[in-house]
This record gives C-alpha cells, structure tokens and sequence, in this order.
C-alpha cells in the first residue's frame, strides 16, 4: 500500500531519508507552533497500536540495534509507516542493570522526540518510556504526548510534572525499585492486589492534577510477576478495565509468551498475537508491540468483526 510514507519505487520512506541527513549534521530549523501535548485519541471503537523505539544498547530484543541515533530515528518512522498510533521511545531498560544518570538518559531520548514531533504527521503521538519526572519535563518540552512510566509513579513528582505541562500518562503496576532485582514476587492474590495497586494510583495522579482523561493504566504483565501470575493477571483482565480508563497491554514478545510456548524471543510472534487479541477481548485498548504492522492488522481485524469499522474501509462510528 502506498502512503506518505513509503517509496514504493525503492522500499525506503523518503521522510526515513531526509529526516536521518538532517541528523547528520546539516542545521535544522525550530519548530514552527509550539509542541504543547497532543490529546489521546478516542478508544471506545479503537485499539491504539503503540510502536517500541529503544534507544539502549541492552533491550531484550532488539539487542542495540536502535540505539544510535539515526538507527532510532528511522525505526519510530518506519513503526509510523507501518500503523503505529503511538511511538514509545525508551533511553533504559526496566530489567535489572547498571543506572543510568538521567542526563545521559535525556541525551538519548530527547534527541528522537525531537526528530520524530518534527517529521511525523500529528496524528502519531509520541510517548517516553521512563520513570524519571526530570526526562519526562525534558522531552514533553520538545514534543512528548504521554508519558509511559513502568513504575507507579515511583518518582513522587512525576505526576505533577505531568500535570503542569498537559501531557497524558501511563500508570503501571510494579513492586520493585526499577534497575534491581526481584527474583521472588509473591501476592496472596495477584489480580486483586494489580487492581488495588492502580487503583491507588490513579487517584494519587488524579489529586496531582492529571485530568482523567488523559490516563491509562497498565497491569505490568511480567513486570515483578512469574509467568504464572502474569497469566492469571491476562484472565481476569476485565478487572483492570472496570476502572474505567483506557487499559495497555505491554505483551510483546515477553517471557510470559516464551515461557508459555518454550519458544526463544525471536519465535513468539503468533503467540504475543493471541495474547494481545485475549486481552482486548477483555478491554485492552493500547497495545506496546515491536511488530507493528503484524499488529495493526490484528487489531483492524478484530475492529472489522466487532462492528466498529467497514471491511477496508475507516472507522464505524455511531454504532
């Protein structure tokens, strides 16, 4: 298919091309409006695809191969190419590992928001993953929509960071101080506890001035949970929907998935494609994925047999 995207005369996006020799040292003009945060979409009818963009020399997956600049520049693009509704850039990994000063963690993420608020359309909206309200600040103010923290607010002023400056936000269940170890979790009952954790806070961002509108919550699969309490946190999923608030499912291609199958992380495709169509059966609506285009057709598939979108067409609305 072709779009404003895609070249299909050579297979590569000329916005890819352009956008990576600017960064190469050629001056870039500012901005011309301001990048004050754009809303999130409407998620009654729709199922928002969420690209991953790590900018770190040790994710899981991709192993570095985004890490330097260009290489992360052209990956948020091409996930845009490909149906993301969201670019999710990260500067460090939740596993355990070495710190990072948040100096250097803003030197990798804030460059990308950069390049990508200024080249992408503005219907994709840009996310940091971190947990530090200081990178937070930094990239909201040069173009970042949402913040996806994956701690529960463990920084005490991230949420207000995010209030001042109208960004929306991801509220993530998680036990464990991020970097460190956690080898053993345990819950008496870990769907109750998920729940009570967001519950909590949700209404800690909620009394900081984060508008409720602007939240999503996320039940943290994998994150401090075995495999077995994750999948008991993917069947009662409907716990977390019952908040209210649009839910994220971070799935892709985790130990959850590999553990399930006893496949390596290459090989888990299909099944963090049936995970992902189990929970939003179940309400998810943010899917964070590394295989977008596999994704978004998944997920306009499904759309297509609830009603909510026309065979090939746009979405369905007032149904």
């Amino acid at each position: 298919m072709n779009n404003a995207y895609d070249d299909s005369s050579t297979g590569r996006s000329p916005m890819v091309d352009s956008t990576v020799s600017r960064l190469s040292g050629e001056p870039v003009p500012a901005p011309p409006e301001a990048l004050a945060p754009r809303p999130l979409p409407d998620t009654t009818r729709r199922v928002l695809v969420m690209g991953i963009v790590n900018r770190t020399e040790d994710s899981f997956y991709d192993q570095g191969r985004t890490f330097a600049l260009e290489a992360a520049v052209r990956a948020g693009l091409e996930a845009a190419a490909a149906g993301a509704d969201l670019i999710d850039v990260g500067g460090v990994k939740f596993a355990p590992g070495d710190p990072l000063p948040v100096e250097q963690e803003c030197e990798r993420v804030v460059p990308v928001i950069e390049a990508l608020r200024r080249e992408l359309p503005p219907h994709v909206l840009l996310s940091v993953d971190t947990y530090h309200a200081a990178v937070a600040r930094a990239t909201i103010e040069v173009g970042a929509d949402l913040v996806n923290d994956t701690t529960g607010l463990s920084d005490p002023r991230m949420a207000p960071t995010v209030a001042e400056l109208g960004a929306s936000l991801v509220i993530t269940h998680s036990v464990a101080s991020p970097r460190r170890p956690f080898p053993h979790p345990h819950y008496q009952d870990v769907v109750e506890e998920v729940r009570d954790f967001l519950a909590a806070r949700l209404e800690r961002a909620l009394e900081a001035g984060v508008p409720r509108e602007r939240i999503v919550l996320d039940p943290g699969p994998d994150l401090n949970k075995s495999t077995v309490q994750t999948l008991e946190v993917l069947r009662d999923w409907s716990e977390y929907t019952s908040l209210g608030l649009p839910v994220l499912a971070a799935l892709s291609r985790k130990d959850v998935i590999g553990e399930s199958l006893g496949l390596p992380k290459e090989e888990r495709l299909e099944g963090s494609l049936a995970a992902a169509a189990w929970v939003m059966r179940q309400g998810a609506r943010v899917l964070r994925v590394h295989d977008v285009a596999a994704t978004v057709r998944m997920v306009r598939m499904l759309e297509v047999l609830a009603g909510w979108r026309d065979p090939a067409g746009p979405l369905v609305h007032n149904v």
